[in-house]
């Protein structure tokens, strides 16, 4: 178990997962340094000089890289910052990865080779980029336009994807362990955003528009190219089949069952977010 003397660095500490995950630590009274260019003690993933002094003392490590494991530079920076953590004398490493994406399978083995306990948890779609990411606007303007189509993604939930970390980063019997995290059903695009229809009682329209159409708007709003090139390959790459099966990540590591989107949908709408 976690030494209460010792820092557990969570990284990405501000998003969708990391904030939950050092939430869920906190409570438990694990002692828990927050990973952000934001923090007291700031860490940024093109600034390696904030890495030492963010690992001072860190006994475990939730690693979350941003923007994505999948992006160009990536394994360079995941090499670099496990050597760091191993000199600091990290001894756990929990790495979030993406399912189906080559890229982040190669970040991981060089996780897996380090000298440290290490769980990868993979995940791909979150149910939480509905309500707390880029298709919130979507939703609450009503008209929701995507590339996918009729491929089917098992949407994991954030809280899953936090409990199994925390799981992982404060307990035993996780140690060499892949965790596929998905919800207990796949669904298409257009099948989630009436679930989300449902639980709020609003007509929420979907449409699905050609990739190069899509790229195209997210330009006109200003996006990087980075992150339209990105999104571009999640919707045409990532999205086609390979992560349509329900796996069994949550059941193995935590003995119960995943979180539905459905039940993620009625949970969500209580709080207001989707009301315009």
């Amino acid at each position: 178990m976690t030494n209460s003397n010792e820092l557990t660095l969570v990284l990405a500490a501000n998003g969708k997962t990391g904030r939950r995950v050092a939430d869920r630590l906190e409570a438990r009274d694990v002692p828990v340094r927050r990973g952000s260019r934001s923090a007291d003690l700031p860490f940024d993933w093109n600034d390696r000089d904030t890495w030492a002094p963010a690992l001072r003392d860190v006994r475990a490590v939730y690693l979350a890289y941003y923007p994505d494991l999948a992006a160009p530079g990536a394994p360079d920076a995941i090499r670099a910052f496990t050597d760091a953590a191993v000199a600091a004398g990290v001894r756990r490493i929990v790495l979030l990865s993406g399912r189906g994406e080559e890229e982040a399978q190669a970040c991981e083995r060089i996780v897996r080779a380090a000298p440290v306990e290490w769980t990868v948890v993979r995940c791909s779609w979150f149910a939480q980029n509905f309500s707390e990411d880029y298709l919130l606007e979507p939703v609450l303007a009503g008209h929701v336009v995507l590339p996918a189509g009729s491929v089917p993604e098992p949407f994991a939930d954030a809280d899953d994807i936090a409990d199994v970390a925390v799981a992982a980063l404060t307990g035993d019997g996780h140690a060499g362990q892949v965790y596929e995290i998905t919800g207990p059903r796949a669904l298409t695009f257009a099948e989630a955003v009436d679930e989300i229809a449902k639980a709020t009682g609003r007509p929420i329209a979907y449409v699905q528009v050609p990739v190069e159409e899509y790229a195209g708007t997210l330009r006109a709003h200003g996006l990087p190219e980075d992150i339209v090139a990105f999104l571009t390959y999640l919707f045409t790459t990532v999205l086609d089949g390979r992560n349509a099966e329900p796996q069994d990540g949550v059941r193995r590591a935590l003995g119960r069952e995943p979180n539905d989107f459905a039940d993620y949908a009625h949970t969500t709408a209580a709080t207001g977010v989707w009301t315009p």
